[in-house]
């Protein structure tokens, strides 16, 4: 099998950008295939089924959130091994790790399963749409072990220097899953209407067969990192990488938390201002989703990059790296917010009514809001860097200072005075405060002093 491009050689701005747009194509990938598939369960089954899929979708993200971390984790490790030439050590972090997100996923999806209903009645679901949140759950929760196992799997792919299988296979998930929505929601043929269930479904299918495509390919091509017969014992749960990625994943996952949480604190201030700014609000949200998909897969990219080079020792091509991911994120991030605001009435009039007094709302708190998109994406590129090496908690930590301690009481103090301008330039504030302590841990911190692989085995400088 050809080997993945190292990710340690050649120029830095080529190798950053090449791996990172296949990343950035699958970002829009999953989050169209959301769009669609909304747009089949909202408009063809009704707002109840709307309600429904949006209250089991908010677990279901809560969920890949958690996994999210441990996967980074894995991928981390992975790099680092293969940057210092260690392909074994890395063939043993992927055997003990598969394991774990094996048994995790199931357990996950049994419980999960077993109590769907008490999980939607605690989130106070609507009573209407209570049913058909129950019955698309715990579909949903069949599906988890197919999830984690492909989310693990490229994740690893891409620790090892390869984002264009995962994308090739993503690709297939969404297609898979897009195709199989209508046709299992209403049914055809002998295919009988399965109703919001069919949504479920899709996704269990469309994940199931592109896992087994994936591992498929893997073996038939050769991958470095698969397991043969005489390799099987490297499955054995290793305590000191299931140590690893709990003690480094779960802090990664939880800045997922946090971003979510600082979310839904914006959420309660705009809800004051009424039905038009909440509409508004949300309407902006939709658009800012895609703005902040430069900045993600950048992030994700320089991570792999910086792995792989903390496990050479080349240090001096970590800051390349660091270098390089800011000034994209600026060219890409910055390219996409003028587009944005150039047509903001026309990109926010695509989730608004006509002639919504919402929309003159979210053009307003669009031009102030949508530029601090690009200083969040240089804190999310410094957090991939230093991350590489398994400094998870600063990052983890400016977050919540940001975006918790500083973001929503900011714009709480200064409503009063400020009105609904408080809670849009507390955005703005929190990502500039965010880059600056970013930028001063990466310049002055100790990053560069932690260590990712377990105890007991020897050090990757």
């Amino acid at each position: 099998m050809r080997r993945p491009p190292s990710l340690t050689e050649g120029s830095v701005s080529r190798t950053l950008i090449v791996f990172a747009l296949p990343l950035l194509a699958g970002n829009i990938l999953q989050s169209l295939n959301g769009s669609v598939n909304a747009v089949w369960v909202g408009k063809y089954l009704g707002e109840a089924a709307l309600t429904a899929t949006a209250n089991a979708g908010s677990v279901l993200f809560l969920l890949l959130g958690g996994v999210f971390g441990m996967s980074m984790a894995a991928t981390i490790l992975v790099g680092q091994y293969i940057g210092s030439g260690r392909h074994a050590e890395a063939k043993h972090v992927v055997g003990s790790s598969a394991t774990f997100f094996a048994v995790l996923s199931l357990l996950i999806a049994v419980v999960g399963a077993l109590t769907s209903e008490r999980l939607l009645r605690a989130m106070s679901t609507p009573p209407d749409a209570l049913p058909l949140a129950i019955e698309y759950m715990r579909v949903i929760f069949y599906a988890v072990p197919p999830l984690y196992m492909f989310a693990f799997i490229m994740s690893v792919l891409r620790g090892a220097g390869d984002s264009r299988t995962p994308f090739a296979f993503l690709l297939l998930a969404v297609v898979l899953d897009i195709a199989l929505n209508p046709l299992l929601i209403f049914g055809w043929g002998p295919i009988p209407a399965l109703h919001i269930a069919g949504s479920a479904w899709a996704t269990f299918i469309a994940n199931v067969v592109s896992l087994v495509a994936l591992i498929t390919f893997l073996y038939r091509t050769r991958n470095p990192l698969c397991l043969h017969r005489d390799e099987l014992a490297q499955l054995k749960p290793d305590p000191a990488i299931i140590g690893t990625l709990l003690k480094k994943g779960i802090p990664m996952g939880l800045q997922m938390v946090v971003i979510s949480m600082g979310g839904i604190l914006m959420i309660t201030l705009v809800n004051r201002f009424g039905t038009d700014t909440a509409a508004a609000f949300g309407a902006a949200w939709q658009v800012w989703n895609y703005v902040q998909m430069p900045a993600f897969a950048i992030g994700m990219a320089v991570s792999s990059m910086a792995a792989q080079n903390v496990g050479a020792g080349s240090w001096d091509r970590v800051a390349r790296v660091a270098k390089v991911g800011v000034v994209a994120n600026f060219v890409m991030t910055g390219l996409l917010v003028v587009v944005i605001e150039l047509f903001s009435r026309q990109a926010l009039g695509l989730f608004l009514p006509a002639g919504s007094p919402a929309l003159a709302i979210a053009v307003h708190l669009n031009l102030i809001v949508a530029w601090s998109f690009i200083f969040f994406g240089v804190s999310f590129v410094l957090f991939g860097v230093v991350r590489a090496t398994g400094a998870v908690m600063p990052p983890l930590i400016i977050l919540f200072v940001c975006m918790i301690l500083f973001r929503y009481p900011f714009a709480l103090v200064l409503m009063d005075a400020w009105q609904a301008n408080a809670i849009w330039w507390s955005f703005v504030l929190s990502a500039i405060l965010a880059a600056g302590m970013a930028l001063a841990y990466y310049k002055y911190g100790g990053w560069r002093k932690a260590r990712m692989v377990p105890a007991g085995r020897p050090a990757v400088s």
